[in-house]
């Protein structure tokens, strides 16, 4: 068995979140027989590269990637990770950046024939000089993951306040026109798409708290929809996750208008190449379903590790 240091925390909006994920993994890697170091990342390189390489050896074989948001999911960790030459688990650089860049992952999977919501990218000023497209719609940061700072804007909601809530997520967000119907999402691993689930939220819709509060959101794993659109999901997944040249576990987000014939609703939002692993989250319990323990799950992203040259 491995020597598995497990890197979670870090200072996004998704610190807490990255250590449940984290804590999580550790006792499913203990679980599995593996020596687990638990490491709570700081902005401090220095540490990190000590930790990783102390002086004399002894440094973990693997590291579990544990991080969510920037920094943690987005090629700047694996950057560090690839030029120490240490395995990890998870997508690599290319990978992880263009995934977390949504307006770029928009760009590849509509070159692939995928369909994308309606959408640009625009200053996020521009947002007090009106609506940039008619209502409802979607505004949401270029490079954030679990549903951080996401808002559909509604009939009567208050633009500026929207604008205002982004303004921390930088000077640029995402406009996309809100598709209706439901919520699809589909876990890969390695070249195969696992399942497809459908979440029903019990709030206006998936957001940061229906993501992570238990009780909030309905899973119902297979989706109950059309074996045609079910297998599309899973097609789609998969092709997303090899166009960006993903590695290891990835969740690919759906929606699903089933208020149009055939297939014809369905469109991808996004990729995320560090899926959440908490106890709440989609692509264990689609595992989970597909009759992968928890300890050979984590075993699995070990064994699939990156190995840098």
């Amino acid at each position: 068995m491995s020597k598995v240091a497990v890197l979670m925390g870090g200072w996004s909006p998704e610190r807490e979140v990255s250590l449940v994920s984290g804590k999580a993994c550790a006792e499913g890697l203990r679980e599995g027989g593996h020596e687990v170091i638990e490491y709570d990342v700081k902005r401090d390189l220095r540490a990190l590269i000590d930790f990783l390489r102390p002086m004399g050896g002894g440094g973990p074989d693997v590291v579990f990637n544990a991080l969510h948001g920037k920094y943690g999911e987005d090629g700047c960790i694996q950057g560090i990770l690839e030029v120490m030459a240490v395995p990890y688990t998870h997508s690599g650089v290319l990978a992880s950046a263009i995934a977390m860049d949504k307006p770029m992952a928009r760009h590849v999977f509509t070159s692939l024939g995928m369909r994308v919501a309606e959408g640009r990218v625009i200053e996020r000023k521009s947002l007090a000089w009106g609506d940039p497209m008619p209502r409802p719609y979607v505004v949401k940061p270029i490079d954030q993951g679990s549903s951080v700072g996401v808002h559909i804007v509604r009939e009567g909601d208050n633009l500026g306040a929207v604008e205002l809530a982004e303004a921390k997520f930088g000077e640029r967000v995402l406009v996309e026109k809100f598709v209706p119907g439901r919520e699809l999402t589909v876990a890969v691993m390695g070249d195969k798409p696992v399942a497809v689930t459908e979440l029903r939220p019990r709030t206006r819709f998936y957001d940061y708290e229906a993501k992570y509060t238990e009780g909030v959101t309905e899973h119902l794993v297979p989706a109950p929809i059309p074996a045609e659109v079910y297998e599309l999901a899973k097609d789609w997944a998969l092709m997303a996750h090899e166009a960006l040249g993903c590695s290891g576990l990835t969740r690919t987000d759906l929606r699903w208008d089933d208020s149009k014939p055939d297939t014809q609703g369905l469109v991808v939002l996004e990729i995320n190449t560090q899926p959440g692993m908490t106890p709440l989250s989609l692509a264990p319990e689609q595992a989970k379903w597909a009759g992968i323990s928890w300890p050979q799950l984590m075993t699995w992203m070990v064994d699939n590790a990156r190995r840098p040259a």
